[in-house]
């Protein structure tokens, strides 16, 4: 009962990137605007840019390790902006994985913790939430409009059809917008797309579909059409 009765504790953990840091980072304000407890897990490297960017700030910053020595990255890479070419982001994330026994001792450690705020490509954190009871939520920090074209493309088939790559096609659901499958990154600019990157969006769908739903940053009055599908 006792924390019910208190100020609710967000635990936030963002990607090791710092487009998808930043609308972390501005959601912890406002939680914190609010009087939430606020926690934000991140790497000893990131800590600086979370440290400055949540100055004279009562949120409690915590260090897990990045794991070492994987094959194919540099020696102290803990983010995105320090990779030498994005054709690494695959190992980069897959290193994330290796966190997890570090994160959910801290985690296990924290005072009653309302709920994770993780970013959606930390797929692995939904096990740790459901290990410990912990209502786990989305947010990737990007628009309603890329998740709904995203969404729309995949759903309704249109890289399926025998277009070329440069030939538009309109988005079922939004008539107005034309895509064509170039405007897309590999893989999902082939007509059957195949391999890791797809295998890491399945993943993100069924951690999704196993949390409590998605923080966006945006409001109605911007993308209005895109929010109500």
């Amino acid at each position: 009962m006792a924390s019910l009765l208190c100020a609710p504790h967000m635990v936030l953990f963002p990607f090791m990137s710092k487009g998808h840091t930043i609308p972390i980072l501005h959601l912890a304000r406002q939680l914190l605007h609010r009087h939430a407890t606020v926690t934000i897990f991140t790497t000893p490297a990131n800590r600086p840019f979370i440290s400055n960017s949540l100055a004279n700030t009562d949120a409690s910053i915590v260090d897990l390790p990045f794991p070492e020595n994987v094959d194919g990255l540099p020696a102290g890479v803990e983010s995105t902006d320090k990779l030498p070419s994005m054709f690494l982001f695959m190992p980069f994330v897959n290193a994330t994985k290796l966190m997890q026994p570090d994160f959910e001792q801290a985690l296990e450690a924290l005072p009653f913790v309302t709920c994770l705020i993780s970013n959606g490509f930390l797929c692995w954190t939904v096990q740790s939430t459901a290990k410990f009871g912990i209502p786990r939520l989305v947010s990737f920090g990007w628009s309603y409009y890329s998740m709904c074209v995203s969404r729309d493309a995949g759903v309704n088939g249109p890289f399926s059809r025998p277009e070329s790559g440069d030939e538009p096609f309109t988005l079922t659901s939004f008539p107005w917008i034309k895509h064509t499958r170039n405007d897309f990154g590999e893989p999902f600019n082939i007509r059957e797309p195949k391999g890791p990157f797809l295998n890491f969006a399945t993943e993100q769908i069924i951690s999704i579909s196993k949390s409590y739903g998605l923080i966006m940053n945006s409001f109605h009055k911007l993308e209005g059409k895109f929010i109500d599908y």
